[in-house]
């Protein structure tokens, strides 16, 4: 279902008919609100933050489109760095970590009897099997503050 919105959302991108004002507002109040659903919860490994990232910037670069330079006097398409000094505005990543700890801060001011307080200091007593450990939710809360 995400891949048809996508799809359509690639579409009303390449739009030249569609001002960039607009684009951003679209990304910004359904590409990230679909992207960061539920993220609270997530426990990113290193490809999912990869893939976020990139799939991000390949947004921003559909709704800027080609850019033209003066200097080199051809067209080309912004580098990473251009894309997040152009738009100041917190990663796909930075945004789940936060609402990571917003979760986090949500469940800390809960009463103990509560679910989500009990599960998350719930202690099964197995060991963890060989080989490195898998992140768990609260080391991501850990690295996050």
């Amino acid at each position: 279902m995400l891949a048809k919105h996508i799809l359509c959302y690639k579409i009303f991108f390449k739009n030249k008919n569609v001002s960039k004002k607009l684009k951003l507002r679209l990304k910004n109040t359904t590409i990230d609100k679909m992207l960061t659903y539920a993220s609270e919860t997530w426990t990113l490994t290193k490809r999912d933050r990869k893939q976020l990232n990139i799939f991000e910037r390949n947004v921003y670069r559909r709704i800027l489109g080609p850019v033209y330079d003066n200097e080199k006097e051809n067209w080309g398409i912004l580098t990473n760095k251009e894309i997040y000094a152009r738009f100041k505005k917190p990663t796909i990543i930075e945004t789940i970590r936060l609402n990571r700890l917003c979760w986090f801060g949500h469940v800390q001011r809960m009463e103990e009897n509560r679910i989500p307080k009990r599960v998350l200091y719930i202690n099964f007593g197995a060991t963890r099997l060989r080989g490195r450990p898998r992140n768990r939710w609260q080391d991501e809360v850990r690295e996050d503050g």
